[in-house]
This record gives structure tokens, C-alpha cells and sequence, in this order.
């Protein structure tokens, strides 16, 4: 392997993010709804806002329940909209 492809292996690698959120759904089997906050800074304003996006995240077994904070990796997709499994708990 050269030294080019080793260091776009490496990239590649560290591609996965890792988010932390709150849990905010998970009534479906296998599956919880992660809210992960983050805050912007307003061009215009120069005001910070918080953003809130959410992710559906694979949680084989059940195991988190609403309201807790869990820290999320990003995977191969698993389905259509699930594209990060559950890494742990905070």
C-alpha cells in the first residue's frame, strides 16, 4: 500500500462522528430517536441560537429509555433513514 492510499484509508477512517444527545422516542423495536443540540452563531446578528436536529439511531436490545443523554457513532446505513447505532450512555 503507498503512502497516499494509506493516509485516504486513514481519512476514511476517521470519518465516523460521534454526537451526544438526549433521547426522545423509542417506541419503535430496535430503533430510538436521539435530539442532539448545537449552537450557531447568527451571520446577520451575531446572536447564538441552539439547533436541534434528530436522528434515528439503531439500539440493538431496547436499552435506552426517554430522557436519557447517549453518545451516537455514525455507521454504513442500516435502513432508509438510520444511519448511526447507539455507542453508550452518559
Amino acid at each position: 500500500m503507498t503512502k497516499k492510499t494509506q493516509q485516504q484509508t486513514d481519512a476514511n477512517a476517521t470519518k465516523q462522528r460521534e454526537l451526544r444527545g438526549v433521547v426522545v422516542g423509542s417506541a419503535m423495536q430496535d430503533t430510538i430517536t436521539v435530539a442532539v443540540e448545537r449552537y450557531v452563531k447568527h451571520a446577520k446578528y451575531k446572536k447564538y441560537q441552539r439547533r436541534t436536529k434528530k436522528y434515528l439511531v439503531h439500539d440493538a436490545g431496547n436499552t435506552a429509555t426517554v430522557g436519557e443523554r447517549v453518545t451516537i457513532r455514525e455507521t454504513k446505513p442500516i435502513s432508509k433513514r438510520k444511519h448511526f447505532t447507539l455507542v453508550g450512555k452518559n
